[in-house]
Formats: C-alpha cells, structure tokens, sequence
C-alpha cells in the first residue's frame, strides 16, 4: 500500500516562511515524479511545484517561482518545498502527489497524501 505523509503546515505571518515534507512509503521512491499541489476553499486543486526522477529539473507555478524550492532525498524517501515570503494567498491545504510521468496536471499523478494546512495571515 502506497503512503504520502505530508508534514509542516501551520499558522504563520506574511513574510514568514515554512518547510513542507512529504514522506513515502510503499513506492520505489526514485522512479517516481514527485508534485506539491494546493487547494483553498471554494477552489480546484492547483499545481504548486513538481520535481522530476533521476536528477531530473523542476517546475514551478508562475505564482510561486522566485519564493518557494522543491528538493527531493531519494535515499530518505522523502520530498520537500522551502516556501519563503509567505503571503496570505498561498493559504491552502498542500498535497503532494507521486506519479510514473508527473508534471503540473493532477491527472499525471497516481498518488496523493491527505494534506496539510498552511494559513498564512496578513
């Protein structure tokens, strides 16, 4: 059985930043593309950031590019992103998500964790 186990959220200012984790189980790890997601209420689930297998490069979302930094530890099964200069818009529950070719649609996914909650206040 496949696990995401996303970690890190919480409550904090603008200008504020927070590390995200994503631990794996269950999955070989380095074969798999790996995506942070985010959806706030009353929205659809938007991609964040995505990081590719085999030392591959990352993509960003236009709204996160210059703040936040995805990284990937193949040999601890885990994913992260680095976010700095929060602002109260990237107030959302953040998933990560694994997939054979992942890249920003949540259909090239196959796996998703259960979210953790980041509310950034002004």
């Amino acid at each position: 059985q496949v696990q995401l186990v996303e970690s890190g959220g919480g409550l904090v200012r603008t200008g504020d930043s927070l590390r995200l984790s994503c631990a794996a189980a269950g999955l070989t790890f380095s074969r798999y593309d790996m995506g942070w997601f985010r959806q706030a209420p009353g929205k659809e689930r938007e991609f964040v950031a995505a990081i590719r297998r085999n030392a591959g490069g990352t993509l960003y979302a236009d709204s996160v590019k210059g703040r936040f930094t995805i990284s990937r530890d193949d040999d601890k099964n885990t994913m992260y992103v680095q976010m700095n200069t929060l602002k109260p818009e990237d107030t959302a529950v953040y998933y990560c998500a694994a997939g054979p070719k992942g890249l920003l649609f949540t259909t090239d996914y196959d796996y998703w964790g259960q979210g953790t909650q980041v509310t950034v206040s002004s």
